[in-house]
């Protein structure tokens, strides 16, 4: 008997269970999302679902966690090349902006998750997100000296830069009439960390 033939639904069942999930979640939160709809997502039935993954809290943590790690990767990466301060700092800034953007689910997710405060999420957040703004933030106070704004409160002024992407790309289609045409998020962002070189 011959293979079947391939189908729309070519990436692999678990993959398909992980974007269909990190879309659901980001559409109707954690409590209301429901493993039928996001079944139905990704195009397989519930029981198929349940055998790759066995609770709602599982795959949440799945779906978001790999984000999490994808963005870890890229940050330590640019953290750690061989270049100057403020090369591996606008590295990093624009790999952080470059994952929000290709990521707008977990844009939606993480506002959500810091709106509720409760359930998986806030847990997932304390496991995957403080750990990165740490990275940065001790990359940024102990490789900025002199380059960096004196008297800047480093993890205030990450996290600003943070939640303004993360709103940015949340927002949909009220990001153009609410801030306006271009992308001036990196060089906000310099202006912010850095001193002036005038």
């Amino acid at each position: 008997m011959g293979r079947p033939p391939a189908s729309a639904h070519a990436t692999a069942t678990p993959e398909r269970i992980l974007d269909a999930a990190r879309a659901e979640f980001a559409a109707a939160g954690f409590g209301p999302a429901t493993l039928a709809d996001i079944a139905a997502r990704a195009g397989i039935t519930r029981p198929s679902l349940l055998y790759h993954f066995a609770t709602k809290e599982e795959l949440y943590a799945r779906a978001v966690e790999r984000c999490f790690g994808n963005l870890a990767a890229a940050l330590t990466a640019t953290i750690s090349q061989p270049a100057p301060f403020v090369d591996r700092l606008r590295a990093t800034l624009d790999r952080y902006l470059e994952f929000i953007e290709a990521e707008p689910d977990v844009a939606r997710i993480v506002l959500r998750e810091v709106l509720d405060g409760t359930g998986p999420g806030a847990a997932i957040l304390l496991e995957q997100v403080v750990p990165l703004v740490d990275l940065v933030e001790r990359f940024v106070c102990a490789q900025g000296q002199g380059i960096v704004r004196a008297g800047l409160p480093v993890r205030a002024a990450l996290l600003q830069i943070v939640t303004d992407g993360l709103v940015r790309v949340a927002a949909g289609e009220l990001r153009g009439p609410l801030w306006g045409p271009g992308d001036h998020a990196r060089a906000l962002a310099e202006r912010l960390l850095l001193e002036d070189e005038s």
